[in-house]
């Protein structure tokens, strides 16, 4: 589980061929194989690494889903390790697993970014959303896109002051919105039998 705030910009080094090499410092302070590190909001393990470098495999999933198979050589990326218990959430809780892909519309400051139709009903004004990592908070949603405000620090320490008009970002919806839609989904689900049994017990009694 992440928090949406990007602890420092790695610089890919090697990609293709199922594979990302990834430059950087602080994210491997206390990273070892196996261990997770978020690139532009996507959950990936540690496979390889060395002092100032680390390698991660991308599963055929990982690229249908992501935009990380469009990654070449010197394209800076997002980066974050997982949160720990007991610390702060500045942010809001991001799981790592992307949701779908964005276009950006406008760029930074006044960020806006197209939506999938499949994640547009989770999207509402003052709520959160991570856009290729970075949790922000939603200005003037509608059915197929929404915006954000980026401050000047948030521009300078991720890649959202760099993205251009059309440029793919990952985007993760509130997982909390999910995790409603899906309980309602199953009461309605189980209200739906209930009733139906009911009838049924009502139909054989006449």
């Amino acid at each position: 589980m992440f928090t949406g705030i990007v602890a420092e910009l790695g610089t890919v080094v090697e990609a293709g061929a199922g594979r990302l090499v990834i430059t950087c410092t602080e994210v491997l302070a206390d990273a070892g194989l196996g261990d997770s590190i978020a690139v532009n909001g996507c959950c990936l393990t540690v496979v390889e690494r060395g002092a100032d470098w680390w390698r991660a495999d991308l599963s055929a999933e990982t690229l249908r889903r992501t935009a990380l198979g469009e990654l070449v050589a010197g394209d800076v990326v997002n980066l974050e390790r997982p949160a720990r218990l007991g610390g702060r959430l500045d942010g809001h809780l991001v799981t790592g697993h992307v949701d779908g892909i964005g276009r950006v519309l406008s760029p930074a400051p006044d960020l806006r970014v197209s939506l999938p139709d499949d994640l547009a009903r989770y999207v509402v004004a003052k709520g959160s959303i991570a856009v290729d990592g970075v949790s922000l908070t939603v200005v003037e949603p509608d059915d197929h896109s929404f915006g954000a405000a980026i401050i000047p620090h948030t521009a300078s320490v991720t890649t959202l002051g760099r993205r251009a008009p059309g440029d793919a970002v990952h985007l993760e919806a509130d997982v909390t919105a999910k995790h409603v839609e899906r309980l309602l989904a199953w009461r309605d689900e189980r209200l739906l039998a209930w009733r139906d049994e009911r009838l049924l017990a009502w139909r054989d009694e006449r």
